[in-house]
């Protein structure tokens, strides 16, 4: 699959609106990058409360995003419902500028480790070719339904 629209995600990723956050993945190697966006528009529920007169898009959203795309580099079509991306840690965050209404968030995930049903990767956001955020993330691979809890030292070995 080298992109997907709105459709395939939704084949891929078991999120649904308004929680479903990245619009389109534009390139996808399995195991080692997913590249995709987000529209970030002035109708999105978050800007009702975060900020009235100075919407900004909140950076849990700018995690959540990620990771959902940072699923989508180990999940493939097909594994909705039988295979689940719980996200187990967030480290190493920096947040760099605001994100407003107009903007696309371009992102970025790349597997950067995997040991048995865990995977770390490297994610980045950028608006306008502008690095807005980047971290890890580290998901527990689970069969739907299953516990998310996890022994993160797996990684450190």
């Amino acid at each position: 699959m080298a992109h997907a629209d709105i459709r395939d995600i939704m084949n891929i990723l078991p999120h649904r609106y308004p929680l479903l956050l990245v619009d389109r993945i534009t390139e996808y190697e399995p195991l080692k990058l997913a590249r995709g966006y987000k529209n970030i528009t002035a109708t999105e529920p978050v800007f009702q409360g975060h900020f009235p007169g100075n919407p900004t898009f909140p950076g849990v959203y700018m995690i959540e995003a990620l990771a959902q795309l940072g699923g989508a580099v180990y999940l493939r079509p097909g594994e909705l419902g039988r295979k689940v991306p719980y996200l187990v840690s967030v480290d190493k965050f920096k947040f760099r500028r605001p994100v407003i209404p107009g903007d696309r968030l371009d992102m970025e995930a790349r597997l950067i480790k995997m040991r048995m049903s865990i995977i770390l990767v490297e994610v980045e956001a950028r608006v306008d070719g502008k690095v807005v955020c980047t971290g890890e993330l580290m998901f527990s691979i689970g069969e739907a339904p299953t516990n998310a809890f996890v022994d993160a030292s797996i990684l450190r070995q």
